[in-house]
């Protein structure tokens, strides 16, 4: 039995349209948009917390501890890859939520023919989109009703969806095109289903069948689209906490099937978000769109892009950094450390909150930051691995030196002061890096790109990037 090790990240977003590999076949007419979007939910809202409100403290335990588990596994990941290579749009919201236990951003996504919906995590770490689901009751079963509940828990119920076909477990596509995304070799009979079983680094396991669907998507300009032929997850078992209040995984990771790959492929060949500070209040929105952007969620500063590395980190989104400087001072960091042909290497990730740098990134990052902090009270905060917390009263955020991360083409990624000095917990804040010991990935986190445009030019291999109050025009 082949099993995979899945990252959930914390950009996970429930997301509530359907899209389709291949065809677009608009409901209503097609000539008059180019992009979808989804809103984008933080895991941390009410809504999936049962409304029980948590403090600030907890939510950083919680992203923290997900997080390390998460850069674990993407390193284990690359390692096993590199030991074994084997014009319409769509715009969707992103929104914040409260403690799911995997990632921060969730969208609502409606598959099938009639559609049923559901609350998917956004996940650029997984190859594949899949949802709970019900494959072999009846029509005449009582539990595959359309209210789409069993042990109250949202369920796809496959029979009642004309649009969903099985892939064959005996077909090219089972037994060659799937095996990345860990298809099994079993194959009783030509008919049967193409199983899968994914493993989660928490010890969650997916169990389930591919098929292709139909998905149902809004468009930018209000009307809807149909997308067809998009392969799909069937996820019959599902064992673990990993998805305590959610239906399944939207995967964005940059991979033949993922989910970004075919949306952005039907709409231009681009798909873009912005993230709101995760502090925010639950009204602020969060976009996820495929497609141009087209000026629909507004830049409050220069637009700058970088080349975007599609093949030396595989899956994963990757980037040529070769310096951060503090106070426009560069600081001293061995080259190896950016060098992704020597171990190093850094990510773009929507899943990751915290940032991570490799060792000697880290300590100089540190140092460098530490003297504007050095005459607050320095904090210990339960729970939280983080070097350098302090007592933020009277803090003045004005103060804090600019970091600039540089890319070797030129183009230079400017955080805001409080995406790398970030609130912890009441009257505390904390440098936001986490280390990781090299060789070893270095991962720009989400929290780092907060309240900025993100752009990723999938056909031109860029990665276009402006600040953003991640407001709508």
């Amino acid at each position: 039995m082949k099993v995979k090790l899945i990252i959930l990240v914390p950009f996970m977003v429930l997301v509530s349209m359907v899209v389709a590999q291949q065809h677009v076949d608009q409901m209503q007419h097609q000539h008059d948009s180019n992009s979808i979007t989804l809103e984008l939910i933080h895991r941390h809202a009410p809504q999936f917390t049962n409304n029980h409100p948590i403090t600030q403290h907890q939510r950083l335990v919680d992203l923290l501890y997900h997080d390390i588990i998460r850069h674990g596994i993407m390193s284990h990941r690359r390692r096993a890859k590199e030991e074994d290579p084997l014009t319409a749009s769509i715009k969707m919201p992103l929104a914040s939520g409260r403690d799911f236990g995997i990632g921060q951003y969730i969208t609502s996504f409606k598959v099938g023919t009639p559609s049923q919906k559901f609350w998917l995590i956004v996940d650029t770490g997984s190859d594949l989109t899949w949802i709970r689901c019900r494959y072999r009751c009846s029509r005449g079963d009582r539990r595959c009703t359309r209210k789409g509940r069993i042990n109250r828990k949202r369920v796809f119920h496959a029979p009642l969806s004309s649009s969903f076909s099985p892939v064959p477990c005996f077909s090219e596509m089972c037994k060659v095109e799937l095996m990345n995304l860990f298809s099994l070799t079993t194959c009783p009979t030509p008919i049967t289903p193409c199983a899968y079983d994914y493993r989660y680094s928490d010890g969650s396991a997916a169990m389930g069948v591919f098929a292709n669907e139909t998905v149902n998507a809004g468009l930018t300009n209000g009307r809807k689209t149909r997308l067809h032929n998009v392969l799909i997850g069937c996820t019959d078992s599902f064992q673990g906490p990993t998805l305590q209040n959610v239906d399944g995984i939207m995967g964005l990771a940059n991979t033949k099937y993922s989910f970004a790959t075919n949306a952005a492929a039907t709409f231009g060949g681009k798909f873009s978000y912005c993230l709101v500070d995760h502090l925010s209040h639950l009204n602020a929105t969060n976009y996820i769109i495929f497609g141009t952007n087209r000026n629909q969620v507004k830049v409050s500063g220069n637009t700058r892009h970088t080349k975007l590395e599609l093949d030396a980190i595989p899956s994963f989104y990757a980037v040529n950094v070769i310096g951060i400087s503090v106070g426009n001072k560069m600081l001293e960091v061995p080259m190896q450390v950016w060098d992704a042909s020597e171990g190093g290497g850094t990510i773009i990730d929507s899943g990751t909150s915290l940032t991570f740098l490799a060792d000697p990134a880290y300590q100089a990052v540190m140092e460098a930051l530490k003297v504007s902090v050095s005459k607050y009270q320095r904090v210990k905060l339960d729970g939280v691995p983080m070097e350098y917390c302090f007592n933020s009263e009277g803090f003045n955020g004005s103060l804090v030196p600019k970091l600039i991360i540089h890319f070797d083409d030129g183009a230079r990624f400017e955080p805001h002061w409080n995406s790398y000095v970030i609130a912890a917990a009441a009257g505390v804040r904390c440098l936001g890096f986490l280390p990781a010991r090299f060789p070893a990935l270095s991962v720009i986190g989400n929290i780092m790109q907060q309240n900025y445009l993100w752009e990723f030019d999938l056909k031109g291999k860029r990665l276009v990037f402006a600040p953003s109050s991640c407001n709508s025009s």
